[in-house]
């Protein structure tokens, strides 16, 4: 990895090591918005990732599995808010995701983005005069980590008793240890009437025991964003919360849409889709 000083030290002022992970994403779907033959395109990534996201693009390189996972679970959601009828999405650690913006959501839908105040207040910065979201947007300022998350969600106005919800938890179960997890997914399973999707990814165990992912592992850890949760059972564990999972592994996606990814089914990481 080359060395960015100056951007890492800006961003350290604001953003915390799992955050900034959220600016490469964003120089991904970028980059994956520029392609003449884009899975999906998202205009507000390129100024949402500015230059730190793209010096971490160069750092890090360029994966398909970013563009794959994002274009899953956008018609994921498209599926849960159409067909499904739902009217609330609740994007936990919704980092500089735009799909308030982008997906045409209509009016009646209610988003509810979920993560620290600073990472909001970056995001809505950025954007403050250059777009506008399609429904209504409810950034919920709170450290998923240590505060009631639950508490801080109601307060924004949503209720549980209201009827089924989509929750999207994309790119982060990862970052957590084993019972974090249990406690995040317990605790939307409590807010989630029947009904309920729930869309979430799991890296695989197999692939943080695996020889050939040790240096991303390591870099991920110097970085101070250490991978700590995998599973090869996504279904299992989720049925014992409540939950009908569909599971399908992102290379089997990405194949389908024509982007293979390295590693095969047993390294690329589960794409999961719910019912609750």
């Amino acid at each position: 990895m080359t060395q960015h000083k100056e951007l890492d030290l800006e961003l350290d002022l604001e953003l915390d090591p799992v955050a900034r992970t959220g600016l490469l994403t964003a120089a991904q779907r970028a980059r994956e918005s520029a392609r003449a033959d884009p899975l999906f395109h998202d205009p507000l990534a390129a100024p949402l990732a500015g230059p730190p996201g793209a010096a971490l693009l160069a750092d890090f390189g360029d994966t398909p599995l970013i563009s794959v996972r994002t274009r899953f679970f956008d018609e994921a959601i498209g599926r849960a808010m159409g067909h499904g009828g739902l009217h609330r999405l609740v994007i936990v650690a919704a980092g500089m995701d735009t799909r308030a913006y982008r997906l045409g959501l209509p009016g009646d839908v209610t988003v509810y983005e979920l993560d620290r105040p600073e990472v909001l207040d970056h995001k809505e910065r950025l954007l403050d005069g250059t777009a506008a979201p399609t429904c209504r947007r409810v950034g919920v300022g709170v450290d998923l980590a240590t505060a009631d998350w639950g508490e801080a969600l109601a307060d924004a106005g949503f209720r549980a008793a209201d009827g089924p919800t989509c929750w999207l938890v994309e790119g982060l179960n990862q970052y957590l240890a084993e019972p974090d997890v249990l406690a995040l997914l317990d605790r939307i399973s409590d807010l989630s009437a029947p009904g309920s999707r729930l869309l979430t990814d799991f890296v695989t165990a197999a692939f943080l025991a695996a020889p050939e992912a040790r240096p991303l592992l390591r870099v991920m850890a110097e970085w101070g964003a250490p991978w700590r949760f995998g599973t090869d059972e996504p279904g299992a564990l989720l049925a014992g919360l409540g939950w009908r999972a569909e599971v399908r592994s992102f290379a089997e996606v990405g194949e389908e849409l024509g982007r293979l990814l390295p590693g095969g089914r047993e390294m690329s990481g589960w794409a999961v889709e719910a019912t609750r």
